[in-house]
């Protein structure tokens, strides 16, 4: 739908077409999609045991899905093939149900979301469950599909609540810690821009990045939280305005001891630093009279290389103060 409420994909005719994103300008777009799969209490125990006929069922899911995002536009008729940076397709076992959680991210450099790949992905991994499972269980339900979150284009995107397998509202689940930002800039002091991912070098930090370098505050890190506390203030800022390296969401990382190691993404580091002195007030300190990088940033050296992108998961693997 366009900003005067009308839909993109039909024309003044009421005839369907596919919307011309020529004129706009490549942007980082990443989109996390959903999908359930319930099924009986012997299903999962055989699926859990990988004793079903047709083999490992969540290899198999998991490459059906990754196939089918990357070919979306060849099923969905009016979808732009999108040259896809990233797939990601995430199987859990819920035994108390019984039923399979599916999830996949998919991610993109380009002029359009990607909240169709990832939809097609979870479903296509749904769909594939159920036919390494039918041969013992042809009771199987599918559903749930559904959009979780995107970033990227005119606005984000974040569903505000899960449903049960009734179809009932429920809790949103914890928020896992994850990337939601990578970051770069050429010179020091100047805001970065986001990337669609970036290479983590043992002891120097980003590749190609102006803080990188043989020393404690190789890569910076801040909380999406933060930011959206001076958007609250009515500033109109978004990941890498505070030239942090790694945008974070669902994660305290201020409150993580110095010494913390953290794996994120294909990297492990480790927390060197909280904060730091602002010897000179940026731009964003001047229009709002505070800024959250002296107090809610953190500094990390690399400890292991790796590549680093959005959607990549953060997991604290120690959080004891270093010598």
């Amino acid at each position: 739908m366009d900003e005067k409420g009308s839909l993109t994909h039909v024309d003044a005719a009421g005839e369907a077409h596919m919307v011309d994103v020529g004129g706009k300008t490549p942007t980082l777009r990443v989109a996390r999609a959903g999908a359930k799969v319930w099924m009986a209490a012997e299903t999962m125990r055989l699926l859990r045991a990988q004793a079903l006929p047709k083999g490992d069922v969540f290899a198999v899911a998991r490459i059906a899905g990754i196939m089918a995002a990357k070919r979306t536009s060849e099923l969905i008729p009016l979808c732009h093939p999108l040259s896809l940076t990233h797939v990601d397709i995430t199987l859990s076992a819920d035994e108390g149900e019984p039923r399979v959680d599916i999830e996949c991210v998919a991610r993109t450099e380009d002029r359009t979301g990607v909240e169709m790949e990832a939809l097609t992905g979870a479903a296509v991994a749904a769909l594939t469950i159920y036919d390494m499972c039918k041969a013992v269980d042809r009771g199987m339900v599918i559903g749930d599909i559904r959009l979780l979150e995107k970033t990227g284009g005119k606005e984000d995107y974040k569903r505000p609540f899960e449903t049960t397998a009734a179809g009932t509202p429920a809790p949103e689940a914890p928020a896992r810690a994850r990337v939601v930002s990578v970051n770069l800039s050429d010179a020091k002091g100047e805001r970065k821009k986001p990337v669609a991912s970036a290479v983590l070098e043992a002891e120097h930090g980003i590749a190609g990045d102006a803080h990188a370098g043989p020393w404690h505050r190789q890569v910076s890190l801040l909380a999406q939280e933060s930011i959206d506390k001076m958007k609250a203030m009515g500033l109109s800022v978004k990941a890498g305005d505070f030239a942090e390296n790694i945008t974070t969401q669902g994660i305290e990382v201020a409150s993580l001891p110095i010494g913390t190691s953290l794996e994120v993404g294909e990297a492990l580091v480790q927390v060197t630093q909280i904060g730091k002195e602002c010897h000179s007030h940026c731009a964003i300190y001047e229009q709002a009279g505070d800024c959250v990088m002296p107090r809610e940033g953190i500094f990390v050296r690399v400890l292991r290389g790796g590549r680093v992108a959005a959607g990549d998961s953060i997991e604290v693997l120690t959080t004891e103060p270093g010598p």
